[in-house]
């Protein structure tokens, strides 16, 4: 195998850097932007066999045992950074090859695919009873005497569906002189590896990791299994998907002052066909000034800014920016 800091061509037209260990790649590559190491107008990749202080949304912690792929990418930016951006990444990253071919095993088995889950993560749910999303959609959205019950029991006894979580994503702007010059796109996956996480770890999300390994072991159940590709070509295929994101976002950025929606349109159309949440019976906590508001509906998409429509059980149409999710059923 060719050494990973010249993998090939297209990675080296990145800037492409290869560590064996990094405490994290997105603050390492922040640092280096903002000391002066790295022109903050050309496009750069940090890539690392492991993390001793990875980091996921909110502050949270992201293990990083070897066998994964720990990417960080900057591009210059010259528009506000919106909550499309993320959504739009994790559309691009579920194109890639591998995803794709995981997915039409997964869709021929009459499994779920692995799809976006708002607002930053890839992944599935794995539907309780072998209910499919449409089945639990359809029935959600017809017998209003179920659903009601479930909203009107405790919260804090409804039975919750674990997320599979494949993939996080964090995106961090980069300053200079208080100026936006660019952004950091951090993506963790998990390759070989799925982390165990404890209580302390998923910081009471209702979630677990899986790896791309885990997913095709399940598959060879039932079919030859599949070969995986190695690191270099993952980090070729993640940074493909992360510039296709990228000159996605720039051209929302154009056509918005215009009124056309061409991009926009284009974007929410692919984005529904690739919903880990759509038609799924959801409860939302909300931090406000330090007290938490819960709200429960349908999810029902995402609306032109990137945030999250939740149907509730009164026909109203909640727009939520943030938010802790849960499956619930």
């Amino acid at each position: 195998m060719p050494p990973l800091t010249s993998f090939s061509t297209y990675l080296s037209e990145l800037n492409h850097r290869h560590v064996a260990s990094s405490a994290s790649t997105n603050s390492e590559l922040i640092e280096a932007l903002q000391n002066g190491a790295l022109d903050v107008a050309t496009v750069h990749v940090l890539t690392a066999e492991t993390q001793s202080a990875g980091r996921g949304q909110h502050g949270r912690s992201w293990q990083s045992p070897r066998g994964n792929v720990y990417l960080s990418l900057y591009h210059p930016v010259h528009m506000p950074i919106s909550g499309l951006l993320s959504l739009i990444i994790g559309l691009e990253l579920a194109k890639m090859p591998v995803i794709q071919m995981l997915n039409e095993q997964l869709q021929a088995q009459g499994l779920t695919p692995i799809g976006v889950k708002w607002a930053n993560d890839l992944g599935f749910y794995q539907q309780a009873q072998s209910q499919s999303k449409e089945q639990s959609k359809e029935q959600s959205m017809t017998d209003s005497s179920v659903l009601d019950s479930v909203l009107d029991s405790d919260v804090a006894n409804q039975r919750t569906l674990p997320f599979n979580k494949l993939a996080g994503i964090l995106i961090e702007p980069v300053t200079k002189a208080g100026r936006l010059i660019g952004v950091v796109l951090g993506i963790g996956l998990n390759v070989q590896a799925a982390p165990k996480l404890t209580t302390q770890t998923s910081e009471g999300m209702s979630y677990q990791a899986i790896s791309l390994q885990d997913i095709n072991e399940m598959l060879s159940l039932e079919t030859q299994p599949a070969s995986l590709p190695d690191l270099p070509m993952l980090y070729q295929q993640m940074c493909k998907a992360l510039m296709a994101a990228m000159t996605r976002f720039e051209h929302l950025g154009i056509e918005q002052p215009t009124g056309h929606t061409y991009y926009l349109d284009s974007f929410l159309e692919q984005f529904a066909t690739m919903d880990a949440l759509s038609g799924l019976h959801l409860r939302v906590t909300q931090d406000y000034n330090n007290e938490e508001k819960v709200v429960t509906g349908i999810a029902c998409g995402v609306d032109t800014h990137g945030c999250l429509q939740l149907r509730q059980d009164n026909g109203k149409i909640s727009t939520l920016f943030t938010g802790r999710i849960d499956v619930i059923y």
